[in-house]
């Protein structure tokens, strides 16, 4: 297997090429490491020695440890290189003037997870914002999309939805990487910075995680492995739900489940959909924290069997509708507040479009949502087109 080599190790490997005599601050987390893993600061710190002045933080915090959603960090000093690390989840999640005055460029390392609803590609458009407004170059190093970048699923952020997860009219699966989101933002979007995408080399578009070589370090506490980030961008939807998506767990989004679910009524309703790629095995857990904390809930652990074939937003709606057919006295929808937003549902915030809540309740068929968001999802993929930094497969 031939290793890819990420943005940052291309950065590492020829530096003069992509930075000049400039002031530099590093966006970050655990996941930003080179196949050896080791972290992107200490690598920076070592090729551009006292250049290197302010480091960066998203949700969950520069450790990511912080497990949940709405859990804010503080401001730190990091005890390696003893440089000021600023939260963007704390106190503001958009970069002010007196974060951005110690630098000339920022340089982005984080990982993605494919999925609309995951927050670090909204704090990487808040920097592009902020970078034009304070006259700071943006540098973004990219990595794979650990779920390949072929795949496009789901209807696209309705405008009436947008918040902190989904600021743009992307799809749910979206099929791009983190610095290919970035000029989409930019560019389409018109937010205008003085971006530069780092490629990697060695990716291809049909690319899963597991097989480029490189080493996984979860780049927030409920996603710890691969196969949590290939059910994500449907399991989140229990998010917005009263059933358990696992958190609290060892095998986050992967189990789901609630104490009222009978597993075998839903798993005979879920036989005539016909789902492909995934085998949902009846299980038993019990979260130690979260919903249902220290409570038995009845469900599922979902088994990714062919990655290629299983698509993860139509498999938890099937899921979901069969949950609502047989449970639907127990079943609810969980109430504000959700990534600080206050009035409206959560989700409504996840799914991006308040429409399929209410098409959910009358158990219209998957098949008729999934028929009506065709044409948005086509206009999405001819826009992604434009901006894709490697040659479709």
């Amino acid at each position: 297997m031939t290793t890819v080599i990420t943005g940052l190790e291309h950065l590492i490997d020829d530096p003069n090429r992509w930075i000049g005599d400039e002031r530099i601050g590093l966006l970050c987390n655990p996941a930003s490491v080179d196949r050896r893993l080791t972290h992107a600061r200490r690598l920076v710190a070592q090729v551009f020695s006292d250049r290197l002045k302010a480091l960066y933080a998203p949700q969950h915090g520069f450790f990511a440890e912080k497990q949940d959603n709405m859990v804010e960090s503080d401001n730190m000093l990091d005890p390696v290189l003893n440089l000021p690390v600023f939260s963007l989840y704390g106190e503001t999640r958009i970069p002010n003037a007196a974060m951005f005055a110690p630098i000339d460029v920022l340089l982005v390392d984080l990982q993605d997870v494919g999925t609309r609803v995951y927050t670090f590609i909204y704090t990487l458009s808040y920097c592009l914002e902020a970078a034009r407004k304070y006259d700071v170059r943006v540098v973004v190093l990219d990595r794979p999309n650990p779920i390949n970048g072929t795949a496009v699923e789901g209807n696209c952020l309705a405008a009436d939805c947008r918040s902190f997860v989904g600021r743009y009219p992307i799809p749910m699966r979206h099929g791009l990487t983190i610095a290919e989101l970035a000029s989409l933002f930019n560019t389409h979007f018109e937010i205008g910075c003085d971006l530069t995408p780092v490629p990697m080399k060695g990716w291809r578009r049909d690319m899963f995680f597991g097989d480029t070589g490189l080493p996984w370090v979860a780049p927030s506490p409920n996603l710890p492995t691969v196969d949590s980030t290939l059910v994500y961008p449907g399991q989140v939807l229990w998010e917005g739900t009263n059933v358990s998506e696992g958190r609290g767990t060892t095998q986050p989004f992967e189990l789901v489940g609630a104490p009222f679910m009978d597993p075998h009524k839903i798993l005979d309703t879920l036989a005539t959909a016909k789902i492909p790629g995934v085998v949902f095995r009846p299980a038993v857990f019990e979260p130690t924290s979260n919903k249902w904390r220290h409570t038995a809930c009845n469900g599922f652990q979902l088994h990714v069997t062919n990655p290629d074939r299983y698509q993860p937003v139509a498999a938890t709606l099937h899921l979901l509708r069969a949950v609502m057919l047989h449970h639907g006295d127990q079943f609810e929808w969980k109430h504000p507040p959700y990534e600080y937003e206050f009035e409206r549902m959560p989700i409504d915030l996840i799914m991006g479009d308040r429409s399929l809540r209410r098409r959910l309740e009358k158990l219209e068929p998957i098949a008729s949502l999934e028929a009506s968001w065709q044409e948005d999802l086509a206009r999405f993929k001819d826009i992604g087109r434009e901006f894709m930094l490697y040659e479709p497969d």
